[in-house]
């Protein structure tokens, strides 16, 4: 890829897999540097090389931090080097946060483990709270792009109820609140912040979730276009919103799932 068709940096906070790791691929098709901060163990290093090896062949730069976006001292230590790596760049262009780390447990069960106020706290802080922290952090590192766009990932849950899904549940809400509150106190420094809404989406995290396989059913038939929503939908609309055109667009909630929740 020339030179003149780079877009700048883009940051992918969960950037190893399902809709993070699409969306690496897709901006680093379309001449975006990336840089991805996973966490993610030795057994799985295998196959996180060799997706991180794909987006290397697109000619782009790639940095990579294995370690825990959600983590204070983490995040300070990636931003000390984030400050040195873009020290003669413009800045970040685009910051996506793809944050899968939650409780997965039912309000109530006999006998069984339900979910505590300790793993509501959990789930927001990493899945929403964390969007706060990262933009907050970079913008006062002056890390950012005088146009930069922040991309969030939110799911129909956001609005209804599914068993064992209300940490989550409860964290999509707060992310969505925090991304359009982004975009409203963030403006004057050229962000512009959009939740991206995806319909049910086979991917580690999704399968990860009790009763997925009941939900899935449950999707193929509400679904006009009749399949699920592939990550790759996701990271498409995830590049609209980088491009000029997109520019005055912030401050949403864009449903990308076929229909699916038309009924």
């Amino acid at each position: 890829m020339d030179k003149k068709d780079k877009k700048g940096w883009a940051l992918i906070l969960g950037g190893s897999s399902g809709l993070g790791l699409a969306t690496a691929k897709k901006l680093a098709k379309n001449g975006f540097d990336i840089l991805i901060v996973h966490r993610d163990r030795k057994a799985d290093a295998m196959r996180i090389d060799a997706h991180f090896k794909e987006i290397s062949l697109e000619r782009v730069r790639l940095e990579s931090f294995n370690m825990d976006a959600v983590n204070l001292e983490k995040r300070a230590e990636i931003i000390r080097s984030l400050k040195t790596m873009l020290k003669n760049s413009q800045g970040i262009r685009v910051l996506v946060h793809s944050i899968a780390k939650g409780n997965l447990k039912p309000m109530r069960s006999e006998g069984g483990r339900t979910l505590s106020n300790a793993d509501f706290q959990l789930t927001v802080d990493a899945m929403a709270l964390s969007l706060y922290d990262w933009v907050k952090a970079l913008h006062a590192e002056q890390l950012f792009a005088e146009d930069s766009r922040v991309i969030s990932f939110t799911s129909e849950g956001n609005q209804k109820a599914w068993a064992n899904y209300a940490a989550v549940s409860a964290a999509k809400a707060v992310l969505e609140a925090i991304t359009r509150n982004i975009a409203l106190e963030f403006a004057d420094s050229g962000i512009k912040a959009n939740c991206l809404q995806a319909g049910i989406t086979d991917t580690t995290s999704f399968r990860m979730i009790p009763g997925h396989e009941a939900l899935k059913k449950n999707a193929l038939l509400r679904n006009p276009n009749g399949r699920l929503t592939s990550p790759e939908d996701v990271a498409n609309v995830a590049y609209l919103l980088t491009t000029e055109d997109a520019k005055w667009i912030t401050g949403t909630v864009i449903k990308v799932d076929g229909g699916e929740s038309l009924r």
